[in-house]
């Protein structure tokens, strides 16, 4: 190569001995000289390569290019393999039959199809066919198509990827699981989350050879000598009690329960039932209103007849059984004691033709409405007094009640069945309470002429305080305590005149 070539392409060179590199001149480059000088590059600093890692990382000795074999990066495609289509979609999309070649139509073609050609039987399925009305919808159903295998289980949740055998355990376990989950669930919540529950059982405690109580005692020995007294007058009718206290058929009643059917009442009934249920006729034998004691008869036999108490055998305190047809209940037991003894007490009442004052023994056993005429017994199954009344704000058993004591109840009953009637003592006076600064009796207020009272000296306006050894301090309490003296035998009384005490004698004469 000339110098005038070297100048035509544009390289120059320097000498060396002025340490400049000779390079190529960029002709491109606008205002640059063309005598500029061209450096050449700067020399490549190569840092030396530590044997070891020369050995790690350096390429093979014998080996040049790429690490891999050429062979092995130019490896044949794996020929395509086109299988049978699908039957359906080759009916669906394939070509008709008769065509070759395409499936496409000629435009220029005739639609007309040739009058010997027959008509095909499915026009959607000919590309020549023109346009028409066909049938319904349900006629291209018609075409027969393969059934498909039906899909069990195991296949649609596991893919045939688990054995039957498999697949059976694992239920038997799920099964397993359940039923102790839920039996520990109703262990854990049956007491928690339900008022009922199947689990309880009720025990009961007893003996054959249980003891039986005093109560129970007195009330097996005298319910069967107590019976329940029906009275009936036209459509009117009450109820009471009463006991027997003769084995000839003689009961002893109240006489307020059965006033309403005494003579000469017509077509009045008085029935009696006893314990056992049995209903029987009775007859009033005689009645006493000034002591409200009456006695019946009954043709019955075999009748347990009741044990009679003494008054003096009773003491405030003791334990008492009231027995009887409390609101109409027969044999019916209350419990309670005896509360008071000689309470003086009036009974009169609507309906009945009684007018007496009872010394009465107070309990506070239960009485109502029907217990007129039962027994007042002891915890010794004697009876001590007839229930004839009650007192209450309530007109109910929240109250006291009250019995004729029996030496009474015995004294009448006995001179009914001997007379059919009663004597009672009198003295021919009236008196009302006094109760001042001074004392408290009973005042006279008129004394009957030639009575034993006016026999005695005793003038109205004395205030009676004392007959025989029984203090009087009311009107009532004088009733009683003369009712307690005997027709014919003298008695002490005491009484207050102007202040000063007088004792007399009183012979008392028969009412």
């Amino acid at each position: 190569m000339t110098d005038g070539q070297r100048g035509q392409s544009g390289v120059n060179s320097v000498s060396s001995d002025e340490g400049s590199a000779v390079g190529p001149v960029d002709p491109t480059v606008v205002g640059r000289p063309g005598d500029a000088p061209v450096l050449g590059p700067r020399p490549v600093n190569r840092p030396a390569i530590d044997p070891t890692t020369r050995q790690v990382f350096g390429r093979p000795s014998g080996l040049e290019g790429s690490f891999s074999p050429v062979d092995s990066r130019r490896v044949a495609p794996a020929p395509l393999f086109v299988g049978p289509p699908d039957p359906v979609l080759a009916e669906a999309f394939g070509r008709p039959e008769g065509e070759t070649d395409t499936i496409g139509r000629d435009p220029d073609a005739s639609t007309t199809a040739p009058a010997s050609e027959d008509v095909p039987s499915d026009p959607w399925r000919d590309p020549q066919s023109e346009v028409a009305l066909g049938g319904p919808v349900e006629s291209a159903m018609t075409i027969p198509r393969p059934l498909a295998d039906k899909l069990d289980v195991r296949e649609v949740l596991f893919g045939r990827r688990v054995a039957p055998s498999a697949l059976a355990a694992l239920a038997g376990i799920a099964l397993v699981i359940a039923l102790v989950g839920g039996l520990v669930a109703t262990v854990l919540t049956a007491d928690r989350s339900a008022l009922t529950s199947s689990r309880v059982t009720l025990v009961q405690s007893g003996t054959d050879d249980h003891p039986q109580s005093q109560v129970a005692k007195v009330a097996d020995a005298v319910l069967p000598s107590v019976v329940s007294i029906q009275v009936a007058v036209g459509d009117q009718g009450s109820t009471g009690s009463g006991v027997v206290i003769d084995g000839a058929g003689y009961i002893v009643t109240n006489n307020h329960v059965i006033s309403s059917a005494a003579p000469p009442v017509q077509g009045a009934t008085i029935q009696v039932i006893f314990s056992d249920g049995t209903k029987t006729d009775a007859k009033i034998v005689g009645r006493d209103v000034k002591t409200d004691l009456a006695v019946l008869k009954v043709a019955a036999n075999n009748l347990t007849v009741a044990q009679l108490g003494r008054s003096g055998d009773v003491q405030v305190g003791d334990d008492v059984v009231a027995v009887g047809s409390p609101l109409g209940l027969s044999k019916t037991v209350t419990r309670g004691i005896v509360s008071a003894l000689n309470r003086p007490l009036r009974l009169s009442g609507e309906g009945t033709d009684t007018n007496a004052v009872i010394d009465a023994v107070q309990t506070d056993a239960a009485i109502n409405h029907g217990n007129s005429g039962g027994a007042l017994v002891d915890d010794e199954g004697r009876v001590i007094g007839i229930n004839t009344a009650m007192l209450s704000e309530s007109g109910g058993s929240v109250g006291l009640g009250f019995a004729i004591p029996i030496d009474t109840v015995t004294a009448v009953a006995q001179a009914i069945i001997r007379d059919g009637s009663v004597r009672h003592p009198d003295i021919g006076v009236n008196a009302r309470t006094a109760v001042n600064d001074a004392t408290s009796g009973a005042d006279v207020a008129n004394v009957r002429e030639g009575g034993a009272a006016q026999r005695a000296g005793i003038v109205e306006g004395d205030v009676i305080v004392k007959v025989g050894d029984r203090a009087v301090t009311s009107a009532d309490e004088l009733v009683v305590a003369l009712n307690a003296t005997t027709i014919g035998a003298p008695v002490a009384v005491q009484l207050i005149r102007d202040g000063r005490q007088v004792d007399i004698t009183v012979t008392p004469d028969s009412d």
